[in-house]
């Protein structure tokens, strides 16, 4: 299986190791991944902006950038919804289509398609609490929500299971959203402030070391609101716990 590996423009800007531990990851577990240069946006922000047309641009260049690939790769459930469900700024042609059917988030691609459970390299002796963000459980279906009788499951959870020493904790919401969204936090930044309090502060007494998530922009918004109370929790991205990082 030929992968190519997407890493989202805020994670190259801000979070660049979190791209190193997923293409790392993928690489430890045997797959032929290639990274193309030339990547920016995949459209989401401008889209999700009721920007349709703006988003043209930065399609058309994913799309011819990872024409050809088996699977698509993305460390994001955000981005990987988008491209699965919005990606209709550019004609829909054969390979268009392909790509939007082909292309994975980490957790469901390591879970799903890979369907590894073990990760000898790795171990993480540390009291975790496990944060799935609103698209990760919503639209990826990464775990089972509270608001559907159905039985419990979690893709994060069976794949961490495979870490030596992990401990897990879990808040009383556990699927509450931390308040991030997106232009949420931007548009309504008072009530996603206090969305992201809450949720540290619910991680924190149920004894979290480190939160940990598949999604970076719910892990920053969440560090920023923990800083500004003095909360001494730490964040981390699953993929860099499945590559083996022990802090």
């Amino acid at each position: 299986m030929k992968v190519g590996l997407a890493v989202p423009c805020f994670i190259d800007s801000f979070f660049p190791e979190v791209g190193i531990a997923t293409l790392e990851l993928l690489e430890r577990l045997g797959v032929d991944v290639t990274y193309p240069a030339g990547q920016t946006c995949c459209g989401q922000p401008m889209a999700n902006s009721g920007f349709n047309g703006a988003s043209r641009g930065t399609e058309a260049n994913f799309a011819r950038l990872f024409a050809g690939f088996d699977a698509v790769v993305m460390p994001s459930a955000s981005c990987v919804n988008h491209i699965r469900k919005h990606l209709d700024a550019i004609p829909q042609d054969e390979g268009v289509r392909q790509l939007r059917a082909n292309t994975y988030e980490l957790v469901e691609f390591l879970h799903d398609v890979l369907c590894v459970r073990e990760f000898p390299w790795a171990e993480f002796p540390h009291r975790v609490g496990l944060h799935n963000s609103c698209t990760a459980l919503r639209s990826l279906h990464h775990a089972n929500t509270s608001e559907i009788e159905e039985k419990p499951f979690s893709k994060p959870l069976d794949l961490l299971a495979g870490v030596r020493g992990i401990r897990f904790v879990e808040p009383l919401r556990a699927d509450e959203c931390c308040g991030f969204g997106g232009t949420f936090s931007v548009n309504e930044d008072a009530v996603s402030g206090r969305m992201g309090l809450d949720k540290v502060r619910d991680h924190a007494a149920a004894g979290a070391d480190y939160i940990v998530s598949a999604d970076t922009s719910c892990l920053m918004h969440q560090q920023g609101c923990a800083r500004r109370a003095g909360m001494p929790l730490r964040f981390i991205h699953i993929a860099q716990i499945l590559n083996g990082a022990s802090a």
